[in-house]
């Protein structure tokens, strides 16, 4: 008698999947794409609009910025209530047992906040496109550009899951007690202070002890690097003995390194949502300038 393990009857098991995974499983009846492509403030792009004319076949637009938010912060998308979660992602006609692959179109850039989202959220068989529209296209994959279709809706439960995501009280205790670990993923320039930050009103530098990882060293050419580099450089900024917290400009390129440490380590990384836009606009909260 063959024994079926649970994890062998999943289609998604790992946070990564490539073009040729996708291709072989594009028409399984439970995978679900979602266009999460989002673009800096002054970026002449919209996401949504692009999605509306070139797309991975069946594919929904996710947008996390303006729609599936915290409409009552000031914070820029900042993570909305699972059950405001739940009624949006229930319009995308996604449901708790589907397979979702999330994909945007600078290759690796703003998928993995909505890969990361999902999992808060509760849902285990989530994961990203590595190289995302870009690849997909370079090696021949269909896309359609005709008007999307109307979506059929369907019934989502989300499962908050705390343990993935921080605020800033939590986070300065954590800090202030010496039981967090905080990894700065902006550039080295932003994480020492040395340049203004883009957002008017945010002071530059960085928390106190926090570590400095770029988001940017573990990508190349719009892919991630392979696992064996993901694991040295992420090996070298987490801490096994505390909480790891990853930090960014407004909480989306933390979620590229919570990515790649499930992915190369198997090793979970909390996202601060509010990251320094919160943090440096906050002048009750510490900074550092400097290594």
């Amino acid at each position: 008698m063959v024994v079926v393990k649970e994890s062998d009857l999943k289609l998604i098991n790992k946070p990564l999947v490539s073009v040729d995974w996708l291709k072989s499983n594009l028409n399984a009846p439970s995978l679900k794409l979602v266009d999460a492509s989002w673009f800096m403030p002054g970026t002449p792009r919209d996401g949504f609009e692009e999605w509306k004319q070139k797309r991975i076949p069946s594919s929904v637009y996710f947008d996390y910025d303006k729609r599936i938010c915290d409409h009552s912060s000031s914070l820029p998308h900042m993570l909305p209530t699972a059950a405001f979660f739940a009624e949006e992602v229930s319009l995308l006609g996604i449901n708790n047992d589907d397979d979702i692959v999330v994909y945007d179109s600078a290759g690796i850039f703003s998928a993995p906040r909505v890969w990361w989202m999902f999992k808060v959220m509760g849902h285990e068989n989530v994961a990203v496109l590595d190289g995302g529209l870009p690849a997909w296209e370079n090696a021949g994959g269909a896309i359609d550009t005709s008007a999307p279709s109307a979506i059929a809706p369907s019934t989502y439960v989300a499962t908050f899951d705390a343990s993935r995501v921080i605020d800033k009280h939590a986070l300065l205790d954590g800090l202030t007690n010496g039981s967090v670990n905080a990894i700065d993923v902006r550039p080295h320039e932003r994480f020492l202070g040395s340049v203004p930050e883009p957002r008017p009103g945010v002071r530059s530098g960085h928390m106190p002890n926090a570590v400095n990882l770029p988001f940017a060293s573990l990508l190349e050419e719009g892919k991630f690097k392979a696992e064996g580099v993901l694991a040295e450089l992420i090996e070298d900024a987490i801490d096994d003995d505390k909480r790891n917290v990853a930090s960014c400009g407004s909480g989306v390129t933390a979620c590229i390194i919570a990515l790649a440490s499930e992915q190369a380590l198997n090793k979970p990384v909390t996202v601060y949502d509010g990251s320094w836009t919160e943090w440096g606009g906050d002048h009750d909260l510490p900074i550092v300038q400097g290594e």
